[in-house]
C-alpha cells in the first residue's frame, strides 16, 4: 500500500458506502484522517479517523468542519469529495421515480444531486484550496461516475456527473500554476451497504469501498500526480497503474463505456 504518513486527509459524505471505504482506505495508508457525514456519529469509520458531523449543503457548517480540520492539523494535502443526495426516496407512493422521465423527475432530486453533490464539492474545494495553494500542494478528487458520458438512470443524475467533471477540469486549470492538483475520479460497481441490500448485482467483477480509498492513497502518494491533474480516472486502470490490490487480493477489471 502507499504511504501517506504526514499527509493529512479530509473525506465528505463518509458515513457510508463509497466515502466510508475511502476514509479507512487513507488511514490504513498511514494518513491523518477526517472525516464528514451526515449520519457520521451513527456510523463511525473506524478508530483513528476524526470524525464529525456535517451537513455539505450548509455553508457554515462547512466553514466550521475546515476549521475544525485547520486547527490542530494546521494543513490539508487531500480532499476527497462523496458526499451526494439524490438516492434517497427512489420510490415514492409506490412508485419507482428515480427512473422516471425528466418530465416527470421530482425536483428535489434536482435539489438533492445539485446541491448535495455538485455544489458541495466546489464549496468544499474552495475551502481546501485555500488551504492548498499557500503551501502550494494538494490533491483534490471528485468522485463522479460514467453517467457523465452515457445515460445511466435519469437526466438529473448525468447532468450532475457531467457537471462534476467539467468543475474537475476547471478548477484544476485554476490550481495548476500553484502546485494543487484535481481529478475526477469514476469507481466500478462498489460493495455499498446499498448494493448488498438489493440482492440483484452481479458482484463478480465488483469493488470494495476500501479498494477506492487504496487507490486514492496511490494517487496522493504519487510525486508525479500533477501530470493527471483534471483528468477523469477510472479507478480500476489507476489500480493496475500503480499494482493496487483490493482486500482480497483481488484486481476488478476496468470497465469501459460499453460495459457500464
Amino acid at each position: 500500500m502507499a504511504d501517506l504518513k504526514g499527509q493529512v486527509a479530509l473525506v465528505t459524505g463518509a458515513s457510508r458506502g463509497v466515502g466510508r471505504g475511502v476514509a479507512v482506505g487513507l488511514a490504513h495508508a498511514g494518513a491523518t484522517v477526517f472525516a464528514t457525514g451526515r449520519a457520521i456519529k451513527q456510523n463511525e469509520p473506524g478508530e483513528g479517523i476524526h470524525s464529525f458531523a456535517c451537513d455539505h449543503t450548509d455553508d457554515r457548517a462547512v466553514e466550521a468542519a475546515f476549521r475544525q480540520v485547520e486547527a490542530p492539523a494546521g494543513r490539508l494535502d487531500l480532499l476527497v469529495n462523496v458526499a451526494w443526495g439524490g438516492y434517497e426516496r427512489m420510490v415514492e407512493d409506490g412508485r419507482f421515480t428515480y427512473i422516471a422521465p425528466f418530465w416527470e423527475q421530482p425536483l428535489w432530486r434536482w435539489d438533492a444531486m445539485m446541491n448535495a453533490g455538485v455544489r458541495a464539492a466546489f464549496v468544499a474545494g474552495q475551502h481546501a484550496a485555500r488551504l492548498m495553494v499557500p503551501a502550494r500542494r494538494g490533491l483534490i478528487v471528485n468522485i463522479s461516475s460514467w453517467a457523465a458520458r452515457k445515460y445511466l438512470g435519469n437526466t438529473v443524475y448525468g447532468m450532475a456527473k457531467a457537471a462534476t467533471d467539467k468543475m474537475t477540469s476547471d478548477i484544476a486549470h485554476e490550481l495548476k500554476p500553484h502546485g494543487v492538483t484535481a481529478v475526477s475520479l469514476y469507481p466500478g460497481l462498489v460493495r455499498t451497504e446499498a448494493v448488498l441490500a438489493a440482492g440483484c448485482f452481479d458482484l463478480s467483477n465488483s469493488e470494495s469501498p476500501e479498494f477506492i480509498g487504496r487507490v486514492i492513497a496511490a494517487l496522493a502518494a504519487d510525486p508525479d500526480v500533477s501530470g493527471r491533474s483534471g483528468a477523469t480516472l477510472v479507478a480500476a486502470e489507476v489500480a493496475e497503474e500503480y499494482g493496487v490490490t483490493d482486500v482480497d487480493g483481488r484486481r476488478p477489471r476496468p470497465l469501459t463505456l460499453a460495459d457500464v
